[in-house]
């Protein structure tokens, strides 16, 4: 049996490789992306929620993993689907929490949490399908409830776009990554 070899770190500062980008996309693609996930930010700052639906694909799917703490050596593949996640909605989940939300019984949100989305860092990549971009960004959001209770999330995500026949951007996938391992907050009453 063979064995590994081992890679010593030092090689890899000698040597480094330079990254591997695909062609940047158009300009005016990018700036209207970015339009498309401000827009969206602001619809859900203000409990637009309905209107968040309708920037959804009929077979969208928002999945955020729960995150584990890893060892460096653990080479385990990344966040599975199959494990927990705090959500793995189709339409009709994404719909159902916003009727929760909107609801007069939703005593999680009444009075309702304030919410502020930071979105950075976007970056627009062509797929093989044509109208599809795979568009990565990071986010922060800081929530506040009542006098003095407040929360921060911080993460990353990957989406998947969808150029719709009537020539507007639809949301197609959503995997977001946060930075805790332990979600801090009570309760997670937001959707990034």
């Amino acid at each position: 049996m063979s064995q590994a070899r081992q890679i010593d770190p030092a090689d890899v500062i000698r040597s480094p490789k330079p990254p591997s980008f695909p062609a940047l996309p158009d300009r005016d693609l990018v700036f209207e992306i970015e339009q498309f996930l401000y827009r969206e930010a602001r619809l859900l700052d203000q409990e637009r929620y309905e209107e968040w639906l309708g920037l959804m694909t009929e077979d969208v799917h928002y999945w955020m993993p729960g995150m584990q703490a890893r060892y460096r050596n653990d080479t385990t593949a990344g966040p599975l689907i199959e494990r927990m996640a705090f959500y793995d909605d189709d339409l009709l989940n994404l719909r159902r929490r916003v009727t929760r939300f909107m609801h007069a019984t939703a005593w999680a949100e009444d009075p309702p949490t304030r919410a502020v989305h930071i979105i950075n860092n976007v970056e627009v990549e062509l797929t093989a399908v044509e109208g599809e971009y795979q568009v990565y960004s990071t986010f922060v959001n800081c929530r506040g409830r009542n006098e003095s209770e407040e929360n921060w999330l911080a993460g990353r995500r990957t989406d998947l776009l969808r150029r719709q026949a009537d020539g507007g951007l639809r949301l197609a996938r959503r995997e977001i990554h946060i930075t805790q391992t332990v979600l801090l907050a009570k309760n997670l009453n937001v959707f990034l």
